[in-house]
């Protein structure tokens, strides 16, 4: 298996709840964020697909946590493409402390492709669905979309 797209992000107080771990609605701001970097590594800007007459909508969202995130930890999100079907596509997402093993949490977002001109669903195009199968291996991008170096990916 290749190795994952991954996204960095730094826990902000804001973001922790009265017993000051990631408030659990935080998680799913954080799948969107390390999904929509994913597609701009994968696509480019969003804005392209719209112009193609192409958008997403999210159908379903699930989580399950293991352990909690904490206040000022630098998180890692791995996502990967995990099945593309002929509408829809979803992606698999892992919670990690940045350089550590342990498994804080694991999410599932699936998306249904359709056609803003009309409002209806539809199939997936060739060239997405060549780009999902592909995913982005090995990219590592920080809170600010910057692509960090190999040497950094520790």
């Amino acid at each position: 298996m290749t190795e994952p797209f991954r996204y960095l992000l730094r826990v902000r107080y804001g973001e922790c709840d009265a017993q000051m771990v990631v408030f659990n609605a935080r998680y799913a701001e954080y799948v969107d964020i390390a999904v929509n970097e994913l597609m701009r590594a994968m696509w480019g800007d969003y804005t392209d697909l719209v112009k193609r007459d192409i958008d997403l909508h999210v159908v379903r969202y699930e989580i399950d946590w293991r352990a909690p995130a904490r206040f000022d930890e630098v998180l890692s999100v791995a996502v990967q493409c995990e099945h593309v079907g002929r509408t829809s596509f979803r992606f698999a997402c892992t919670f990690s402390r940045h350089g550590e093993d342990e498994i804080l949490a694991t999410a599932k977002i699936v998306y249904v492709v359709f056609r803003p001109s009309t409002g209806e669903k539809q199939a997936v195009p060739p060239e997405l669905r060549a780009q999902l199968e592909a995913g982005a291996p090995g990219q590592l991008v920080d809170h600010a979309g910057v692509l960090l170096a190999a040497k950094d990916r520790a």
